[in-house]
């Protein structure tokens, strides 16, 4: 299975490409981050951001597209903002007939990490070792994208066993 982990954001979208092998190894695709520029009305970047996760959509050919829930944020504007991002990658992904599957920044931690409040460079780290790179990804929001990638084939993988075990 070949999954598309986005981490949405208002100045760098993340995106991360990963594969899982019929034995359960994860092998790295691709991941980068798509600048927007803060001088660009809002329309624009999201246009960008729709232009761009529909090509890396249509180069990469993934199965699945996973995203990080929105957190809630004290600043309303902020979180409104990302709202409007996530609405986009959703669209991207819709658009090509995937499905969109979310998670909290706490489900992505403990699939990828093991615990739940790990620090961003923890996650970095593993996200590094689960897929044999010799550093972290980067920018972050690339790793990021990555492990929201990983959390869903492990998710996925977890649901596919327990169906087996309870309809088998």
């Amino acid at each position: 299975m070949r999954v598309l982990g986005i981490d949405c954001g208002t100045e760098y979208t993340g995106f991360g490409v990963v594969d899982q092998s019929d034995d359960g190894r994860l092998e790295f695709v691709t991941a980068g981050a798509i600048q927007l520029s803060k001088k660009q009305a809002m329309p624009k970047r999201l246009a960008a951001v729709f232009t761009e996760l529909s090509r890396i959509i249509y180069t990469n050919h993934p199965q699945m597209v996973a995203i990080e829930e929105v957190f809630y944020s004290v600043n309303a504007k902020s979180a409104l903002k990302l709202g409007q991002v996530r609405g986009v990658a959703m669209l991207a992904a819709s658009s090509a007939g995937l499905e969109v599957a979310e998670y909290s920044p706490l489900s992505i931690k403990s699939a990828v990490v093991g615990y739940g409040k790990a620090e961003k460079i923890q996650v970095q780290h593993m996200v590094a070792h689960l897929l044999r790179l010799a550093e972290p990804p980067t920018p972050s929001d690339a790793a990021d994208a990555l492990a929201i990638a990983i959390c869903h084939l492990h998710t996925h993988a977890t649901l596919k066993r327990y169906e087996v075990v309870t309809h088998g």
